[in-house]
Formats: structure tokens, C-alpha cells, sequence
């Protein structure tokens, strides 16, 4: 019975972001904790200026001390649509639950394009805002091979020469690259810590280094299979243990603790869930799957769920968003 309550009060809960002014509320408390500040000059000499003529609960301000005016949106990522705040944030809520587009336009009652069109910018906005992860400590790499074409690209299928598909793509045999339409996608993660994932043009070590010295501390022990992209971590100056898979080894005890430290385990677990969480999108493009990859990143990150990751995806998009509009 206690479940069941339990359930229904989780349900009964997105009761209050669907409400427009519980959503300008919530936008303004999560936005403006300490009182409101001006989002030009940082000012906290404000007063409010009644309220906007279309949505009577979006507040309005005046800033004393560089004369301007503002309200609750104002250069952040909703600014300046005719969409409703609560439909922008639900879209928000169901993307964080991992619905399809044409799914969240069902719940939503709006047109697929128009739902595609605020994912593309909640995903383009993550990929700009989100904080740079730094990994130490024990970390693992490995890269992995997604299908993905050119799906409503077509310029992108003739400079290829080939004519455009009608079945499902296959994707070519062996390791992929954006070419064979088999992009790798390499994954760094910290053993109980975060994970920087990246899709990648081919997998070798010229290519993968950039990302690995951005990303991994000096002196960190790193783990990986055997291929052979990564026999030049010790000297990129990193600790670098190997399990070798194509002789059936998956962990390895080196110290005789009975505890097989050596392995890329933590990062195929991770695969799963991406391949999990892509599966709902069926025939994501090159060029769109890099915004899914780091909007999974971030949530992945996040370690929430439900309301408590639509709070960090808001608190990450109510900053100046200028450069993403």
C-alpha cells in the first residue's frame, strides 16, 4: 500500500511545474536565491516594473544603476519563444526521463517539430554550459561503435556519391569510423566519479591523446583493454595497467587481495546504459548524436533523477545564455 501512495504522490507531483506562475516562482528562487540581480551589470539595485503584457506571471524589473530593463527570462534559454514556460520545462522534465521527441509532443500536445526544435536546444545548450569534468585517481577508457548516418542530411549523402538508403543502416564490419557510418565514441571514466564521453572521427592515438590530457590527471593509473591506441600512456606520463579480452580475460588480481582491480568493467557497464538510453531515439544523425552524447553525459553525471535532475538542468540553463539563442 505504502508503494503504491508512494507512487501516485511522484505522480501527483509534476502538478507543480505545469502551473505557468509555480514555474516563473520556481525559475525566479532557483535563479535569484539571494534577491534579484540585475543580468547586465550584476546589480542588486532593483525594483520591479509590473508585469509582461502576455504572460501576467512573468515579472518585469528596472535596474538603478545602469538604467535598464529586464524580467525572469531575460537572457537565459527562454527567452524570447512563444511557447508557454511550462511547456519548456516539461519538454525539459520528459527529455530528463529520456522520451522520444514524438513522445514528449504526445504528453505535450505540441507539434513533433516544435518539440524537436526546443530538444536541440536544451542538448546544444548542455554541450555549452556544462562544466569541464576532470578525472584522477583510478580511471578507465574505452571506446565503443554507434550506427549513425546522415539522416536528414541529404547534401551530406551526395558528397559521399552513393544514393540515399531505404533500410535500416547496417553500419560496416570491424572498428568504425565516421566514414564507414560506425562513429567511436571514447569514454574516460573515474572508478566511483564521472564520465567524459566524446564521439570521435577514428580511434588512434593522435586522436585520442588531446582528449586524454585534457581530461585525466598526470600520474593517474589508467586502465584499458589491449588495443593497442593506448600503449603509449606511460609515456604521455600516466600508470597503465591492461586486461587482455581476446584471450578471455576480463579482470585481473595483481596484488593478492582477491580483489581483480585490473579491468574496463565500470566503463562497459556505462555503454550499457548509453546504449539503453539512445535506443528510445531511433536514427539519431553524426551530426545530431555529439548533443545527445553530452546531454546523457550530464545526467549521467548528475547521479539524480525525476524533479531533482530537472532542478540541475535548470540551475545549468538560468545563466546568461546569449551565445546559444
Amino acid at each position: 500500500m505504502m508503494k503504491i501512495q508512494n507512487k501516485i504522490q511522484s505522480l501527483l507531483n509534476i502538478t507543480a511545474i505545469i502551473d505557468n506562475a509555480k514555474c516563473f516562482q520556481w525559475v525566479r528562487e532557483l535563479r535569484w536565491p539571494d534577491g534579484v540581480h540585475c543580468p547586465h551589470c550584476s546589480s542588486d539595485m532593483i525594483v520591479k516594473n509590473g508585469r509582461d503584457v502576455t504572460q501576467s506571471e512573468r515579472q518585469q524589473y528596472y535596474c538603478k544603476k545602469c538604467s535598464r530593463y529586464f524580467d525572469d527570462l531575460t537572457g537565459t534559454i527562454f527567452e524570447g519563444h512563444h511557447r508557454p514556460l511550462q511547456i519548456w520545462i516539461l519538454c525539459l522534465y520528459f527529455m530528463g526521463l529520456n522520451l522520444s521527441n514524438q513522445q514528449i509532443a504526445q504528453e505535450l500536445d505540441v507539434h513533433v517539430d516544435d518539440v524537436h526544435r526546443m530538444a536541440r536546444q536544451f542538448r546544444d545548450g548542455v554541450i555549452t554550459l556544462k562544466p569541464e569534468v576532470g578525472l584522477k585517481g583510478n580511471v578507465e577508457c574505452d571506446e565503443v561503435y554507434v550506427v549513425a548516418g546522415h539522416k536528414g542530411h541529404p547534401d551530406a549523402v551526395k558528397k559521399k556519391g552513393r544514393k540515399g538508403r531505404r533500410n535500416r543502416l547496417k553500419g560496416a564490419h570491424g572498428r568504425g569510423t565516421l566514414a564507414k557510418e560506425k562513429p567511436p565514441i571514447f569514454g574516460m571514466i573515474q572508478r566511483g566519479g564521472e564520465v567524459v564521453i566524446q564521439m570521435l572521427e577514428n580511434v588512434k592515438q593522435q586522436t585520442i591523446f588531446p582528449l586524454i590530457q585534457a581530461t585525466i590527471a598526470p600520474g593517474t593509473m589508467v586502465y584499458t583493454d589491449e588495443y593497442d591506441i593506448y600503449n603509449r600512456l606511460q609515456e604521455w606520463g600516466y600508470e597503465h595497467k591492461t586486461v587482455c579480452h581476446s584471450k578471455g580475460e576480463y579482470a585481473r588480481d595483481e596484488d593478492g587481495d582477491g580483489f581483480h582491480e585490473v579491468h574496463v568493467n565500470t566503463m562497459e557497464g556505462f555503454w550499457s546504459l548509453l546504449r539503453s538510453w539512445l535506443r528510445p531515439h531511433r536514427g539519431i544523425s553524426q551530426e545530431a548524436l555529439p548533443a545527445y552524447l553530452g546531454f546523457f553525459e550530464f545526467v549521467h553525471n548528475a547521479k539524480k533523477r525525476g524533479k531533482r535532475l530537472l532542478e540541475s538542468l535548470l540551475r545549468l540553463f538560468l545563466t546568461d545564455q546569449s551565445g546559444i539563442h
